[in-house]
């Protein structure tokens, strides 16, 4: 039976218009393959766990991600798109992706190494994300809260990430403005960006 996690559908709705039917169509396309997979949010994106960590998929700005945890295991190749994240590239619309069928023949085939207990290929050669350059306006508000900055100061490079991530992403300037009041707001709080979904 296939259980639904409310954050992903959060996730999707919160989405931008483009992404919203490419997220859609791999959440199905997943659980039709594996209707064993659980869904959970993990590094603020949607990923489907069949023992152990299976796929996940993201959106951003102006394109999705796609992509299985031993991808080059999977996918032909080295497993890495040189052009985004996952192994698929810069996804733009469904029609970037393989077809169901090819996608579902992926999915079983992850299924397998994960029932078979192959361990996920050697991560050490990856070089590591770039610390993430805060934007002037963030700076800004918060030169102007003590706490919220010492809190910010403290989080790892991870979790400001997520916060520079989610607001540099407004697609307009009332929204980052919006974004940027809430983020300060938590910040002072102690709260990182996901703190609503830590607990359920």
């Amino acid at each position: 039976m296939v259980t639904r996690d409310p954050r992903i559908d959060a996730y999707i709705a919160d989405s931008a218009d483009f992404a919203r039917p490419i997220l859609t169509h791999l959440r199905e396309v997943v659980h039709a393959a594996c209707p064993e997979a659980e869904e959970t949010l993990k590094w603020s994106a949607p990923h489907f766990l069949y023992k152990g960590m299976l796929c996940g998929m993201q959106a951003f700005k102006a394109h999705c991600a796609f992509g299985f945890w031993k991808g080059s295991l999977v996918v032909a190749g080295n497993g890495q798109s040189t052009e985004g994240m996952g192994q698929f590239g810069r996804i733009t619309a469904v029609s970037d992706l393989p077809s169901r069928t090819v996608l579902t023949l992926l999915i079983r085939q992850a299924m397998a190494l994960n029932d078979q207990g192959v361990k996920s290929p050697t991560r050490a050669n990856r070089k590591p994300r770039p610390e993430a350059k805060v934007p002037p306006d963030l700076a800004a508000a918060l030169a102007k809260n003590r706490k919220a900055r010492a809190t910010f100061e403290g989080f790892s490079p991870s979790h400001r990430r997520e916060y520079v991530e989610w607001i540099t992403e407004a697609r307009t300037e009332p929204t980052r403005l919006r974004r940027i009041e809430t983020t300060v707001g938590w910040l002072a709080e102690g709260k990182n960006r996901n703190w609503k979904y830590q607990n359920r």
